[in-house]
């Protein structure tokens, strides 16, 4: 039997709360209904569910300090911001806190299913190029290590994420200005000698295959051969 999608819903309001919780479920997922932010964490923290749905003003945490709040420990779970606010800074607010989608009330069940499946459908192809294989190397970006004949090989986040944009580009130039602001959010001398010291921290624990290479393009950036 098909496992149904478990969706962490909270908003405030008890009839549109009801309305839509007994929508997603009539649609065979399966929804864990929170009044409030607060009771929204803990029952993240208890059910582990696979998308969130939050709205932004709810009492005693808002939707954005409960996303902040998750995104420490979880950067991939997909969350959905449903709000009555349509100022252009009140969505740049909440994709800056991690939001995936956002929603304006009111909106129609069938919309929302749309997002839901779009951006779980996103995670699922995310899940199935978690490992990458680089040469004798697995290197695993989500929980960020790479492995070497059974051996963990830890990475710190910006080695991950710098590893995993150079894999992206495998045998062709990563762009150097275009990394430092992906990574380091400007291009300035000290952010590019900050990202040679971190090239070369790769370098050194990925030198047990000698056919994996991250050359230095002068002028251009860096390409990763394999």
């Amino acid at each position: 039997m098909k496992k149904k999608v478990k969706i962490l819903f909270a908003e405030d309001e008890p009839s549109l709360g009801q309305i839509v919780k007994e929508s997603l479920e009539s649609r065979d997922f399966h929804v864990i209904y929170a009044k409030n932010g607060q009771e929204a964490l803990e029952l993240y923290h208890r059910d582990t569910p696979n998308i969130l749905v939050l709205d932004v003003m709810m009492p005693q945490k808002d939707g954005f300090s409960l996303a902040q709040e998750i995104r420490k420990e979880n950067k991939y779970v997909p969350i959905v911001f449903l709000t009555a606010k349509s100022q252009t800074k009140d969505v740049i607010e909440g994709f800056s806190v991690g939001g995936n989608d956002y929603l304006k009330k009111p909106f129609s069940i069938e919309e929302l299913i749309v997002r839901i499946n779009a951006l779980l459908n996103r995670q699922v192809m995310r899940l199935d190029t978690e490992n990458i294989t680089l040469g004798k190397y697995t290197f695993n970006a989500t929980k960020q290590h790479l492995t070497f004949n059974g051996d963990l090989i830890p990475l710190t986040h910006r080695e991950s994420s710098l590893l995993y944009h150079l894999c992206q580009k495998r045998n062709e130039i990563l762009d150097r200005s275009y990394i430092l602001n992906k990574l380091w959010k400007n291009d300035d001398y000290f952010s590019a000698r900050s990202m040679d010291v971190f090239i070369s921290k790769l370098r050194k624990k990925l030198c047990h295959d000698k056919s994996i290479e991250i050359l230095n393009v002068r002028g251009y950036g860096y390409k990763l051969t394999c």
